[in-house]
């Protein structure tokens, strides 16, 4: 009970140091207001592929669907914080509508699709994410069609964005760490010897899908209320392939990789805005590079643990790994 109590302390002190350091670089200016985009763009991204690594890399499910779920949370909130006159309310009206149909889709999906494997289920998911972005062009009375919802209020924050993201990530780890993750990942590694020993499989997949979907309803609310204008095209194939990639490079199974990925994948873009068409050929060899010679990702598996730490630091022998 006391390693959890300190556990505990350590997270909040770390997410609480984490708080401080960015308001201490936006109040002095370091983190001007240009450079407050890349921040928030890295903060989203994590929030976006802490939801899907719990997919592809706890559950074992190739999903490409994901930027159907960020579109959905994206329109929700934009429609909301339209309509509302309590621009604050209708934000987190949308997010709360958003991760209700987010829901209520991965669940349609998730279980027909599910039992399929591989390639199959990321065709499948492909196909959803479509689906949802063609439905989204024409439903004009709701939507505005292709031209999109523009004038939308910019009620969010980065200080807003950082409380969801330890907040989500803290759901993510937990239910990971849980005997409900545990069995997850037991599917993951061995689906018959999983089956076989009474793990419910269909149930455990889309658990974990449903939660990926919703947290990505989340991060597009926030997405929208940020940038001000939602349209279904930023929302196509692109955007799930962009979330997969901080997924793969940061290491597929590791929410520390994600973090990692996300930040230096965000600085890598910043960094080569001046060359123009010539960035995307300079991060594409990076990525490449980074696959050659790291095929698992920057971390593969491995994990940051704060156990380790506090076991050192009070002087425990426990050979329990601890989060």
């Amino acid at each position: 009970m006391q390693r959890i109590h300190l556990r505990s302390i350590s997270w909040l002190a770390l997410a609480l140091f984490g708080f401080a350091a960015i308001y201490f670089l936006t109040t002095t200016g370091v983190i001007n207001p240009f450079y407050r985009i890349t921040l928030m763009t890295i903060m989203l991204n994590v929030i976006y592929a802490a939801g899907l690594n719990l997919i592809l890399g706890v559950a074992g499910q190739f999903s490409l669907g994901h930027a159907g779920f960020i579109a959905i949370g994206a329109y929700s909130a934009a429609i909301f914080t339209k309509e509302m006159d309590n621009s604050t309310l209708g934000l987190f009206v949308g997010i709360a509508v958003g991760m209700v149909i987010a829901m209520i889709v991965a669940l349609l999906v998730g279980v027909p699709t599910l039992r399929l494997k591989g390639d199959y289920l990321a065709i499948a998911t492909l196909g959803v994410s479509e689906i949802i972005r063609v439905l989204i062009n024409n439903l004009r009375d709701i939507t505005n069609g292709p031209a999109g919802i523009s004038g939308i209020p910019l009620v969010t924050t980065w200080e807003l964005v950082y409380i969801f993201l330890i907040v989500i990530v803290m759901i993510i780890v937990c239910y990971t760490y849980s005997s409900s993750g545990r069995a997850t990942l037991a599917i993951n590694q061995n689906e018959i010897a999983a089956e076989a020993m009474g793990v419910r499989v269909t149930k455990y997949k889309v658990m974990a899908f449903v939660i990926g979907a919703m947290t990505a309803a989340v991060g597009g609310s926030l997405q929208a209320t940020f940038i001000g204008i939602v349209t279904p095209s930023d929302y196509t194939f692109n955007r799930s392939i962009d979330v997969l990639i901080i997924v793969v490079f940061g290491g597929i199974g590791s929410y520390t990789g994600t973090f990692i990925a996300a930040i230096l994948l965000g600085l890598l873009n910043l960094l080569l805005q001046d060359y123009g068409q010539l960035r995307m050929v300079i991060y594409a060899v990076a990525l490449v590079l980074i696959m050659i010679f790291r095929p698992g990702g920057l971390l593969g598996t491995w994990e940051f643990k704060f156990g380790s730490i506090v076991n050192r630091l009070f002087g425990r022998k426990d050979k329990e790994a601890v989060l």
